[in-house]
């Protein structure tokens, strides 16, 4: 835990000492905050298959995006501290419940939290996949840490437009940084497999990356998707959501205030053909809104209150973006 003091987990290097009660850039000091855990079920079918994806989302984040899908937690104060011990309870209810694998949710930033964590599951002898679900925006030097331990990278790439990644989350390198990132990630554990866009064979291992069309910025999306397609080629595995939604803080800016046409989405996708990408998740109904969370309940999903819990949504029920 002393990588808390002097903080410089993520891109931002910021230095806080969080291990004395410091916050960092990402709004956290060393107490580990966790606002859900549980099996969640509007993840790519391939992550959440029939019995659910075990997601445990982390407060904070090292983005500070000001559009975030899950605000309440990764800029404000919805959460709360639980201890190693506590965390490696949840995660063993959960894989009690039977899910499918672990799923970090915005880790980066409780790193020494969630190694802890993976290797005391390993040691007891459990071996579902681990999965780091994260923005992207890494520091790449952690990487081969994170390869040790987790089998499949969820990374989001937000920005190819430097400008935008500074208007949006205060920070133009987060192209480079990111790109570089997941040359690594990439490196270490090779594209998603099995690839099933059904859920019906969860994936064991491997890469897939997430991006959120935002509205009037389609040419950001075109830009992410030439770079992803240069960079890694036809057989990237992609999920190109539309299910962005405004936050109020969008409203207060007039930046990003309303959704993504079908008009701008169907661009999006005639791209995605034109690249020649051969697996990808798409959206083309902006996703459901039951699967938009709102931490202030106990169950943030409603989604999974009206299905029972149990049943598999469409493939079109993509879940939130993770800050």
């Amino acid at each position: 835990m002393r990588r808390y003091a002097n903080c410089k987990l993520c891109p931002r290097q910021c230095g806080a000492d969080r291990s004395s009660g410091q916050t960092g850039f990402c709004g956290e000091s060393a107490a580990c905050r966790i606002a859900f855990a549980g099996p969640h079920y509007g993840e790519e079918p391939c992550f959440s298959g029939t019995r659910g994806s075990g997601a445990i989302f982390f407060c904070g984040c090292s983005s500070q995006c000001f559009f975030c899908q899950n605000h309440q937690i990764s800029l404000g104060d919805q959460g709360r501290v639980v201890t190693a011990d506590d965390l490696l309870a949840m995660a063993e209810d959960l894989i009690k419940q039977g899910v499918h694998n672990l799923n970090f949710v915005t880790p980066d930033h409780f790193w020494p939290h969630i190694e802890n964590l993976g290797r005391r599951l390993r040691a007891r002898g459990h071996t579902l996949p681990f999965i780091f679900n994260s923005s992207g925006y890494q520091a790449p030097a952690m990487v081969a840490a994170y390869a040790e331990l987790m089998d499949i990278f969820m990374p989001d790439f937000k920005f190819a437009d430097p400008d935008l990644a500074h208007a949006c989350m205060r920070d133009h390198r987060y192209p480079d940084i990111t790109r570089e990132a997941l040359r690594r990630m990439v490196a270490a554990q090779g594209f998603l497999e099995p690839w099933d866009d059904d859920g019906r064979l969860v994936a064991r291992r491997g890469v897939l990356v997430r991006h959120l069309v935002l509205p009037g910025y389609v040419e950001n999306t075109r830009r992410v998707l030439r770079l992803l397609r240069d960079e890694f080629g036809p057989q990237l595995p992609l999920s190109v959501m539309s299910q962005f939604r405004p936050v109020e803080t969008c409203l207060t800016r007039g930046l990003l205030d309303r959704t993504v046409t079908a008009e701008e989405y169907g661009q999006v996708c005639d791209l995605v053909e034109e690249l020649g990408f051969e697996r990808v998740f798409i959206q083309p109904d902006a996703g459901h809104p039951d699967f938009l969370p709102d931490f202030s309940k106990k169950e943030p999903f409603a989604g999974h209150l009206k299905r029972g819990g149990r049943r598999r949504p469409p493939a079109d029920h993509a879940s939130p973006q993770t800050s």
